[in-house]
């Protein structure tokens, strides 16, 4: 059965209700952010908005403060949701480089032969709003890296417009889901502000009432107190956030731009103006995903060889290993016939030239009996049975050339003999 896009994704990334939400690997601490969102909230609800239903008479207004606190914390947990269940940006993997940037260097020399290296352009040129910009080729994805874009080590993937990995809410931040994003801490913001003004109203109320002093009145709502502190705490940390993205916005920088080249005093880009940058990062239509979690993986079929690569191997034939072994063949075959040739020239110096027609002629007949083959060992063994072949040590003959000496002398006594 085949696959779908999410069961074979390489990402580190984890998918709900089938491919539908896409969270990032560190989804848990999404339930942690939750709980620092609603725990406050109910702790609000319960201790300090339930007393102000009746301080505000006039049309019942005293429930709008129940409400609002309500509807500001579904708002909030719905930006929540939809920056970290949506595809921030990520740009598809490649299944194989691009071929058409790889060229093949043969100027390359390994063991004395030249060899073929895969050699391609790490950094390329484009030109964006009238400026050169660098992009740079992804080892992991296999792609050049559109401008803005970068590889988020957490999550394994390339996101557009990469801003930085929020682990509290367990996603990239990215194109698709920087708007939501920035949303999301402005509104907790705006939260924070919100329960701190209606505890400090709660505590004002308990003062013009029958706790006349701030101590007193303090004893009288700690939640109130709690709340102020949690909230004063957490503006320091969510307020600032929203601060510094709004600078962000309005000089059209990213995170990882401004943290990267903060020290550069480079002119960028993509800076069109702060109002013009606002609206390209809050009012401009959301580019649609470039995955299809949902679609089912094709089947991808074998490519050939590169055509310069099989072009670069044949021009080689001598390197081929068949080629090798009849070189190392006939080098061997050459080499038996110098030794053969010197062990003859040497048995010649030793005897002074006597019989040395009738030695090769014995050789010579002994080699043809034996073949090719074995031409070696018949050398060695004439070799080994005397002490021609040598060049130090004791000049004695062996047994089986002093009879053949003495059987050779009786053979001329009678010729000798005759003669006289």
């Amino acid at each position: 059965m085949a696959k779908r896009v999410y069961q074979a994704w390489k990402g580190k990334n984890k998918f709900l209700l089938g491919g539908r939400l896409i969270f990032g690997p560190d989804a848990r601490s999404l339930f942690i952010t939750v709980s620092l969102i609603v725990v406050p909230v109910v702790i609000f609800c319960v201790f300090v908005a339930r007393n102000l239903l009746h301080k505000f008479p006039a049309y019942n207004s005293g429930c709008a403060v129940l409400i609002v606190a309500i509807a500001f914390t579904i708002h909030v947990l719905v930006l929540l949701l939809m920056t970290s269940t949506r595809d921030p940006g990520i740009v598809p993997r490649a299944s194989h480089p691009p071929e058409e940037e790889f060229s093949y260097d043969t100027r390359t020399e390994i063991g004395g032969r030249h060899t073929p290296s895969l050699t391609f352009p790490r950094i390329k040129e484009v030109m964006v709003n009238g400026m050169l910009v660098k992009v740079k080729y992804c080892d992991t994805c296999m792609i050049y890296r559109p401008p803005r874009c970068s590889h988020c080590s957490i999550c394994n993937n390339c996101v557009e417009r990469f801003d930085h990995h929020c682990p509290w809410v367990g996603q990239c931040i990215g194109q698709r889901n920087y708007r939501y994003f920035f949303l999301f801490v402005s509104s907790s913001t705006l939260l924070c502000i919100y329960v701190f003004a209606m505890c400090a109203l709660y505590i004002k109320f308990l003062m013009d009432g029958d706790y006349p002093t701030v101590w007193k009145a303090m004893k009288k709502s700690p939640a109130s107190v709690v709340l102020m502190i949690y909230c004063f705490v957490a503006l320091w940390f969510v307020g600032g956030l929203t601060g510094f993205h709004l600078y962000l916005i309005g000089t059209n920088q990213t995170t990882y731009e401004n943290f990267r080249y903060r020290g550069d005093n480079r002119v960028s880009a993509y800076n069109r103006g702060f109002l013009n940058n606002f609206i390209d990062v809050l009012c401009t239509e959301i580019k649609p995903s470039r995955i299809n979690l949902r679609a089912y993986v094709q089947d991808e079929t074998a490519r050939p060889p590169p055509a310069s690569r099989t072009r670069d191997v044949e021009e080689e034939p001598a390197s081929s290993p068949r080629v090798k072994v009849e070189d190392d063949l006939e080098i061997g075959g050459d080499l038996l016939k110098i030794s053969r040739r010197r062990n003859y020239e040497e048995v010649d110096e030793e005897m002074g030239g006597r019989n040395s027609n009738e030695l090769h002629g014995a050789l010579s007949e002994s080699e043809l009996m034996v073949g090719s083959d074995t031409q070696v060992p018949v050398i060695r063994s004439d070799v080994k049975n005397s002490s021609w072949g040598r060049r130090s040590g004791s000049w004695d003959l062996s047994p089986g050339v002093l009879a053949a000496s003495s059987s050779a002398t009786e053979g001329d006594m009678p010729s000798q003999k005759s003669t006289r």
